[in-house]
């Protein structure tokens, strides 16, 4: 039997979470995890961020959002492994079965498609996906919150869109 933990347990670690990585005992800046990329890569090839326009508008990179990104995978592992015990590896969710098809390219396809646009949107309004809902709806950015509206909005459409009718 899966073990589920109360959904408030998750709001007041999250809360604690932020409170502490906005503090200066933190990181004394928003949580959020795009800014690792461009770092990384800057550090991985050795490049010069005066030679590169991108790596200059990245305020404040630093190594501890790559812990927290590996923290939150070996996290999320153990959570899932030994306290609610629901690991699974699937490439093919139930879900798509019942109401697509049991193609495995199709789902990677869609799977690309919409994490494109949701980052596009995400780098449109000022962001990423993980700081708009995180950090940003936390401080109540106005751009955070019109991109979780649109998300939420999208979601129920593309709900509506991909799983409508019975399950074959």
């Amino acid at each position: 039997m899966k073990r589920r933990l109360p959904w408030w347990l998750g709001g007041i670690l999250m809360a604690l979470l932020l409170l502490f990585t906005f503090s200066i005992f933190g990181a004394n800046r928003p949580l959020g995890a795009s800014t690792y990329v461009p770092y990384f890569a800057g550090v991985l090839f050795n490049m010069d961020p005066q030679e590169y326009v991108y790596l200059q508008e990245v305020k404040n990179p630093g190594a501890w959002e790559g812990v927290m990104l590996l923290g939150s995978l070996v996290g999320g592992f153990i959570t899932a492994v030994f306290i609610t015990k629901s690991f699974r590896f699937s490439v093919m969710p139930t879900a798509w079965k019942a109401y697509k098809n049991n193609s495995v390219l199709s789902r990677l396809v869609w799977s690309f498609v919409a994490g494109f646009f949701l980052i596009i949107g995400a780098r449109l309004a000022g962001g990423c996906t993980s700081g708009h809902f995180l950090s940003g709806m936390s401080q109540t950015a106005f751009s955070s919150m019109i991109f979780g509206g649109v998300v939420l909005i999208s979601l129920v459409i593309t709900g509506k869109l991909f799983y409508k009718g019975d399950a074959k």
